[in-house]
This record gives structure tokens, C-alpha cells and sequence, in this order.
């Protein structure tokens, strides 16, 4: 008896596709990795990728991520290297030292090593006539941020371990003035190039060195808590198109909120030294900028902005308790 053609071609269908499978499954052994993970098998097909996020707005956006979910420009940099280090001997030998140097270059100064990126652009200026003259403008490029980011102190430099002690405040706030003007110049010379993402996110550094110091200092300085206060919400205001805008909304209200649970510590609820009013403008600056940010769908910020606001809603909640309680 003849089987409904229906039925033949649906099993000539499911078989053919557990074939495929089967297939598929026997031209990979259980110990072989992925080939997307495989290492990259040429220099320039790491410098397309690097080459392609090069024009990218790393101020207003994140940087990319490559297929391993890692920082493309230092993923990029990590694969040159390792293919340095296997073909070192072949890539000598042949015509694209320039071009390694230059791909290096960068990726460095995304990374902020301006002055490693310097010295790969002049390597690359050495090694051929190519790419010569834009080479050795980004080496000048990057040697003006790296004079920059020697300005004021920073955290990050391995040279500075504990903030310096200035004779004045004043004299530390002038050095970050200085440290932003150096890179308003240069934002003047890259207008209209991949470079101006760069510099802005070291003015932004800047401006957000600057907020620390002064929230550092700010128990030992007159008025300090005010010029804190008002260098935060400068930074905040400034610099509201950074893909950071949400973390110092976060450092401000952060700020707020040290200031009010500090004011308590000084004025216990319960003492005739308690002013409502006082602690009300500082209670609901924090509400409001943390609310601001807590609005703000799609951020990881967002997530962390109600969870500080919740609990210090429980904190107000104690103090309304002892100053009104019989």
C-alpha cells in the first residue's frame, strides 16, 4: 500500500534536516573551540576592525565590544601583539611595520597611554613615506594630552598615591583650570575628527578630577561644602551628552545625601539645634536627583539610583519619627 505523498515528504523533510545536524555535528571534534573564538589569523584583519571604530564617539557612547564582548581597542591591541610575538620574524620582513605602528597608535591613545601611542606613531613615521604625515601629527596630538593629563592630580597616575598638599586649594583648582584650557586648545585643532571625541573625554576628566578634590577638601577649606556642591552640578551641566551624564547625577546626589546625613550627626533630631528647614533643602535635593536619574529607562544607573533612593526615604523616615514622635 502506497504511503500519502504528504506524508513521505515530511519525512523526507525531518530526515534530511537530522542529516544536516549529524553532519554539521561530526566536522567539529567535542575539544574544538568555536571558530569565532579562533585567533586571528592575519594583522590586517585586526587593524579592519580597529579601523573601523576609529571614527566612534567614545564621549557620547561606550566603546565597542568585539564578538568576545571585550573593549575593541583593547582587544585590537592585545591580537596585534600576540601576532607580534608568533610572526614577529615573518612581519619584519615584510612591509608592514608602518602599519602595525600606526594601528597601535590607535588603539592606545583610546586607552589613555598617550604617550605609548606617541611612540607608535613615530615608529610609524619611520617606517614608511604612507602614513608619515598623519602619524606624526597624532604623535603631536598625543603628546599635548599627555602633557595635559600630567596636570593636577589624578588618582590613576601610578605616581600618585594620595592626593598632594597644595599650599592652597586654590592653587589645585588653578591646576585643573590649566589642565582643561591646554585641552580646549587642542579641541580646537581636531574639530571635525576622531580626535575630538578624545579630548572630550579629557576635559570631562577634568571637570570630574576637579568635583573630587573639592569634595575631598572640602571639610577643610571655607565653604567647601557649597563649592563641592557647585562643581558637581557643573560637571552635571556640562557635560549632559557623556555617556557618563547618569554616574555624576549619581555623585551629586551621593554628595546631597553625605551632606544631610552629616547634618544629622551634627544636629541630632531629638536637640533644640535641629532646624526642619535646613535638613528638608538637603533631603529633598537628594530626592530630586536621584528620582531624576531612577526616570531614566535603559541605564544600569537607573538601578542603582532607586535603590540609594529607597533606602535614604527609610533614613528621612527615621528622622520624622524623632522629631515629631511624643
Amino acid at each position: 500500500m502506497r504511503r500519502p505523498l504528504r506524508f513521505v515528504s515530511r519525512r523526507r523533510l525531518v530526515g534530511g534536516a537530522t542529516a544536516l545536524v549529524v553532519a554539521l555535528a561530526g566536522c567539529r571534534s567535542p575539544h574544538e573551540p568555536d571558530p569565532r573564538y579562533r585567533p586571528a589569523e592575519n594583522v590586517l584583519e585586526v587593524i579592519a576592525v580597529l579601523r573601523r571604530h576609529v571614527p566612534d564617539d567614545t564621549y557620547r557612547f561606550e566603546p565597542a565590544h568585539d564578538f568576545t564582548g571585550k573593549n575593541v581597542y583593547r582587544a585590537s591591541l592585545v591580537r596585534i601583539e600576540n601576532l607580534e610575538r608568533i610572526h614577529g620574524d615573518a612581519l619584519r620582513s615584510g612591509n608592514l611595520e608602518d602599519v602595525i605602528a600606526f594601528a597601535k597608535g590607535r588603539a592606545l591613545e583610546r586607552l589613555r597611554a598617550f604617550e605609548l601611542a606617541a611612540a607608535s606613531y613615530r615608529r610609524a613615521a619611520a617606517r614608511g613615506d604612507a602614513l608619515r604625515r598623519e602619524a606624526l601629527r597624532s604623535a603631536a596630538l598625543c603628546d599635548g594630552l599627555a602633557e595635559a593629563a600630567e596636570i593636577g592630580f589624578d588618582a590613576d597616575r601610578p605616581t600618585q598615591a594620595a592626593p598632594p598638599v597644595p599650599a592652597s586649594t586654590g592653587q589645585e583648582i588653578a591646576a585643573y583650570d590649566s589642565r582643561v584650557a591646554l585641552l580646549e586648545a587642542l579641541a580646537d585643532e581636531v574639530r571635525d575628527t576622531h580626535y575630538a571625541a578624545v579630548v572630550r573625554e579629557e576635559i570631562e576628566r577634568a571637570d570630574v578630577l576637579r568635583a573630587r578634590y573639592a569634595t575631598y577638601t572640602r571639610r577643610t577649606t571655607p565653604d567647601g561644602n557649597v563649592f563641592a556642591v557647585s562643581q558637581w552640578q557643573r560637571v552635571s551641566l556640562q557635560h549632559r551628552e557623556s555617556k557618563n551624564a547618569n554616574r555624576h547625577l549619581l555623585e551629586l546626589a551621593d554628595l546631597y545625601e553625605t551632606l544631610a546625613r552629616e547634618y544629622v550627626e551634627a544636629h541630632p533630631p531629638e536637640g533644640l539645634g535641629f532646624d526642619p528647614a535646613s535638613f528638608s533643602e538637603l533631603a529633598d535635593a537628594t530626592v530630586r536627583v536621584y528620582e531624576m536619574v531612577a526616570r531614566q529607562d535603559g541605564t544600569a544607573e537607573r538601578i542603582e539610583a532607586s535603590r540609594r533612593l529607597e533606602a535614604f526615604l527609610s533614613f528621612t523616615l527615621t528622622i520624622d519619627r524623632d522629631r515629631f514622635s511624643h
